[in-house]
């Protein structure tokens, strides 16, 4: 009697375990199923106005614009630095300039003959660039901590291979694409990487800054033959994005989609050059004098590369509605920086910038609006308003936190981004950022500071030219054209005080700017 007794309260607690566990596992599934798909999309060199729906009238981008339609554009969004390799590190830390270790592209010169296009398909430990400190936890690592499978393709930049510093030892379960932003010069490269290993491609080595043949027709289509080759990159990898999508639509995942178009060379399909072709019409050559490769019609070429890549976009979009998952995937589109003005790329052609400008020295490489006002789109059904505009001031290092407070993970201690959750679905209580700090060594040293609407620029601090201290009102003068510092000291005592609060001495020597460290900046302030 007393066994029959006990066998049965067993039985009952076992019951009750199995129960509970049953349970728990329904809850864990609920709690994934209510993480969204987060699809990071990072153009590269896409400049403020070369969308459409951002007022670009030559290149079409039907796609992207639809984007916009159905959720939110940011008309006030910045990237982190001017250029790919800090803007990559701050997005992926929530660290803006003045804590960052990566502040400028490094190029681990030391190591050889880092230029060499050749030397570097022989000898793999001349590729990439300087890497991340070991102990960096990034946003792919945050989000691997509350269940999401994560996965980059296209462009890293942040870390050579046999280093602790490639993508699958910084977060990532899956990376394809360009460890390193040199061998990314060209669209048909002598191989790629899948996860730590090349993968060899079908392409001849035709070098960047290959210039056309010696007595070669420029208007002579022929001439530009060798810079189509067989292997597409931009191909390969949205193929890789595809197999991504499919293999991991079960349960939540972060595709971090660092595509390098447009960055030059001018490498596109040819269907999309032809048809820009028809569109522009006849147009100089461009020679190569600038760098990367030559092309018989540049601007068709931007152009064509531009809708390339959103025709892709539009194909991904599709593929998240057929497989039943677009309606819980938050997909966030921007750039790493301003519009390029090299390789044949023509910023003023386009108005790629508009109404900033978009130029040398004013847009990729400067702390100008052109060269860090980015385009960004926040699309997800449900949450996020169709046909909506935020012109909430934000950043590539807002987008820790903004994941943070969407999946559930803690930002890491030292944080300088804010949410944008608030905003993007429309509740009350959007914080603001009482500062924006940048800080870029290269291009003669630099920094800039936003207050409100007020924003301190400052350049030449490496000693070439005298530095300049400058102030601009953005809302009254958005392009940055009247220099006002001697009418309002105020306002510069307290970018001042920001500066001296907000910065860090980089670690590494190439980060530091010499007026800077050398102390004459606080001179320059008085």
């Amino acid at each position: 009697m007393q066994l029959n007794n006990v066998f049965k309260s067993l039985l009952l607690a076992g019951t009750l375990f199995l129960s509970c566990k049953e349970d728990k596992k329904v809850e864990e599934k609920k709690a994934e199923l209510d993480k969204p798909n987060i699809i990071y999309i990072l153009a590269d060199d896409l400049g403020y106005a070369e969308l459409g729906v951002y007022g670009q009238e030559k290149i079409e981008t039907p796609n992207i614009d639809l984007l916009a339609k159905e959720g939110m554009m940011f008309t006030q969004h910045y990237s982190s630095a001017p250029v790919c390799a800090p803007a990559r590190y701050m997005m992926l830390t929530g660290k803006h300039a003045g804590h960052a270790y990566i502040r400028s592209n490094s190029e681990w010169r030391e190591r050889g003959a880092v230029w060499d296009y050749r030397a570097m398909a022989k000898d793999s430990t001349l590729e990439g660039q300087g890497p991340m400190p070991k102990n960096t936890v990034t946003l792919a690592h945050k989000l691997k901590d509350v269940g999401y499978t994560t996965g980059i393709v296209g462009k890293w930049g942040l870390g050579a291979p046999h280093t602790h510093s490639v993508p699958n030892d910084m977060g990532f379960d899956f990376f394809y694409g360009f460890n390193c932003q040199r061998q990314a010069h060209t669209y048909y490269p002598l191989h790629l990487y899948k996860n730590r290993e090349r993968v060899h491609l079908a392409n001849d080595t035709i070098a960047p800054n290959t210039k056309l043949e010696k007595g070669a027709d420029s208007n002579d289509p022929k001439s530009y033959a060798n810079y189509t080759l067989t292997d597409y990159a931009p191909d390969l990898m949205f193929h890789e994005i595809t197999n991504f999508v499919a293999n991991n639509k079960e349960k939540p995942f972060y595709l971090y989609w660092a595509t390098p178009i447009p960055h030059v060379a001018l490498q596109a399909p040819k269907r999309w050059v032809d048809y820009y072709e028809k569109k522009f019409g006849d147009e100089e050559p461009y020679l190569g004098e600038i760098g990367y490769f030559p092309h018989k019609n540049p601007h068709a070429a931007y152009a064509a590369m531009v809708s390339y890549l959103d025709e892709n976009i539009g194909k991904l979009v599709r593929q998240l509605k057929d497989e039943g998952i677009y309606d819980n995937t938050l997909i966030v589109f921007t750039s790493d920086n301003g519009p390029s003005y090299a390789g044949g790329a023509d910023p003023k052609f386009f108005e790629s910038a508009k109404p900033f400008r978009g130029e040398h020295g004013r847009g990729k490489g400067y702390l100008y609006e052109g060269g860090i006002r980015v385009p960004m789109i926040a699309s997800w059904p449900n949450k996020i308003k169709g046909g909506t505009k935020s012109d909430l001031p934000s950043a590539h290092y807002d987008m820790l936190a903004t994941f943070a407070e969407i999946t559930g993970f803690e930002t890491p201690e030292v944080s300088d981004g804010i949410s944008m959750l608030p905003t993007m679905i429309g509740r009350k209580d959007q914080q603001k950022h009482d500062f924006m700090y940048w800080e870029f060594p290269s291009y003669g040293g630099q920094v800039a500071i936003r207050m409100g609407d007020w924003k301190v620029v400052r350049q030449n601090l490496s000693n070439e030219k005298p530095a300049t201290l400058e102030l601009y009102d953005l809302k009254n003068d958005p392009t940055e054209e009247n220099e006002v510092a001697s009418e309002h000291p105020e306002i510069i005592q307290k970018a001042a005080d920001i500066y001296e609060r907000e910065r860090q001495t980089p670690e590494l020597e190439h980060f530091k700017i010499p007026l800077i460290e050398n102390g004459l900046i606080a001179e320059n302030n008085d």
